[in-house]
């Protein structure tokens, strides 16, 4: 049986010490959490909001070695990026996915003396275009960081002919072009609740809590406060990781006396992204990221995504942690740079399905150009009783990286030794995942008798953990789709229910399934979702109700989603401007 939310909280309040308290549940939390499970010793996470619900749940969905911090110097982060890139590729292979990718290239020498200035000296400026030249030094230098483990093939270069044939909707002023692979991931919300799964399977007296916070009384001690059911136990822990990311500074301050706990040590910069249903800008693609130049020479990336296009993104510096959306002048800004980069196709508005934005939790820095702010990452300890670790900055790719440097110091703290290694240890359903292509789907079709569109759904949400799922649904007495062509059945959204730690209904909306970014959501289909989430926690009619209405309101307030008039996406975007 699944451990309920009930089991877990009985569970602390039974026995509320702990070796390391994480708070902060996006990927870095999540990472550190599986990290210092694996070690043997009793860990609690705890999330004030749901599990990956904030910066990560705002990423490009890259997973990628940082072409452009090559330009900023930053080698040694460089090399852990394509490193850890590779180890997804290996370990999280349902989700992760090379990314054939493609630069457009106008020029040949631009940029060459600005890059030199910027990769030896750290130069603060804005970058000069770049040009053929620099970008094959680039490149070059990132084949090689990558070494002999190389999981991916190297780059290659195309005149304008070869460029033309490829890709006949680019710019004309498109006079080169050079391709490389980096990773992708599908569904990051998805791997960061498998991470937690699988800690708490190594490690079962840990505790993973979402809707929680961690509170510090007048007297140093600690309490619980579930945010969901109401109540507070007392806990302790002899170390605690503050992993909150943009709210890094804010959550300091809270959990310590220390002097030190007033320096502020990170910032944020805003970054907001589009999906949209384009099928010409999508053909346009072929299978490949473009990773292309705004004209203010900001990075923009359009590829392939669920079969939409995933666009980004903006970079802008903000004052302080708070919930952010896209922008009208941010979406305005994506679209009008995918309309330099295709300018005979038609985009609008309309197209925008889905739109997101999160704060990137970054090192203070002087920098005026937010493109040069390093996306490294280090911790910071905090004297106090407990010690506190601070997890500054960091980046989607290398949150296991990130999660073993801070584990070691939690490790060192307690006077524990290190027991076992994440690298290649495979995450939920990319155990056993068979290296052929399309292998599982095929032996999803012929042990489970299922359809090759629902083998895929099996083998591309859940890896090999899709023939649990599909026994489970086969199970209940009602394994329909939520409504005709979804690919969700409402037993499979009762077995995440039961087994996702699913508290609210945009938890199953918008991270648990991929119903919201892909703009498949309709009103009929949310009241079938609401219905069957609502039936597996045991809500009243008022409380679906009002689940409901809450997730319309945020859909529209921070997506661009107005299922108001979901049926059509020129009513939709237009309501929702």
């Amino acid at each position: 049986m699944p451990t309920s939310r009930k089991d877990r909280l009985d569970r602390i309040a039974a026995d509320g010490a702990f070796d390391v308290a994480v708070v902060g549940g996006g990927i870095n939390g999540i990472g550190v959490f599986r990290e210092l499970a694996l070690q043997g010793l009793r860990v609690l996470l705890v999330e004030r909001s749901d599990f990956c619900s904030g910066c990560s749940a705002a990423p490009s969905r890259m997973i990628h070695g940082g072409l452009r911090y090559l330009e900023n110097g930053e080698l040694s982060l460089v090399k852990e990026s394509l490193a850890e890139r590779d180890d997804l590729l290996r370990t999280a292979s349902h989700m992760v996915r090379p990314l054939p990718t493609a630069i457009p290239i106008v020029t040949v020498f631009s940029g060459l003396l600005n890059a030199a200035a910027s990769f030896l000296s750290g130069s603060e400026g804005r970058p000069a275009r770049r040009g053929a030249l620099p970008i094959k030094i680039g490149l070059t230098l990132y084949d090689l960081l990558t070494g002999k483990r190389r999981a991916l093939a190297g780059h290659t270069f195309r005149g304008r002919q070869p460029t033309r044939e490829q890709w006949p909707d680019l710019a004309d002023d498109v006079r080169f072009s050079a391709s490389y692979f980096d990773a992708w991931i599908s569904h990051p919300e998805r791997l960061g609740l498998e991470l937690v799964a699988d800690a708490e399977a190594i490690g079962p007296t840990s505790v993973a809590l979402n809707y929680t916070t961690l509170d510090r009384s007048p007297d140093g001690s600690y309490r619980l406060v579930d945010m969901a059911g109401g109540g507070s136990w007392p806990v302790s822990a002899g170390v605690i990781i503050n992993a909150t990311g943009a709210w890094l500074d804010d959550t300091k301050a809270t959990l310590s006396d220390d002097e030190a706990a007033g320096e502020r040590l990170v910032e944020g910069t805003k970054g907001s992204h589009l999906v949209l249903n384009n099928p010409e800008v999508l053909q346009a693609l072929r299978g490949h990221m473009l990773y292309y130049e705004n004209a203010d020479r900001r990075i923009c990336i359009a590829f392939p995504y669920l079969g939409r296009v995933l666009a980004g993104a903006t970079d802008i510096r903000v004052d302080r942690a708070t919930r952010v959306r896209c922008e009208v002048d941010e979406r305005d800004y994506i679209l009008e740079s995918l309309r330099g980069l295709f300018p005979g196709i038609a985009i609008d508005v309309a197209d925008v399905v889905y739109s997101f934005s999160g704060i990137r939790p970054l090192p203070r820095s002087a920098h005026a150009f937010t493109g040069r702010i390093s996306r490294g990452h280090a911790t910071r300890r905090i004297e106090g009783s407990p010690v506190q670790i601070c997890m500054i900055g960091g980046k989607w790719t290398t949150f296991r990286a990130f999660a073993e440097q801070a584990c070691d110091e939690a490790l060192a703290i307690l006077g524990k030794p290190r027991v076992r290694d994440s690298k290649g240890l495979a995450i939920g359903g990319g155990k056993d995942f068979p290296a052929a292509e399309g292998e599982l789907e095929r032996r999803f079709v012929r042990d489970l008798g299922v359809d090759a569109a629902r083998a895929a759904h099996l083998a591309s949400h859940y890896g090999t953990h899709g023939a649990a799922v599909h026994a489970s649904c086969s199970a209940r007495a009602d394994d329909t789709p939520l409504v005709a062509g979804c690919p969700y059945t409402r037993a499979e959204i009762a077995y995440l229910v039961e087994h996702e730690q699913v508290v609210h209904l945009a938890d199953m909306a918008m991270r648990r399934t991929d119903l919201a970014i892909t703009g498949q959501l309709t009103p009929a289909l949310l009241d079938a979702l609401a219905d069957v989430v609502g039936e597996a926690l045991g809500w009243t009619s008022e409380r679906r109700a009002q689940e409901r209405a809450t997730l319309v309101v945020d859909l529209e307030n921070y997506h661009g989603v107005c299922l108001a008039s979901a049926g059509d996406q020129s009513e939709r975007s237009e309501a929702c401007a």
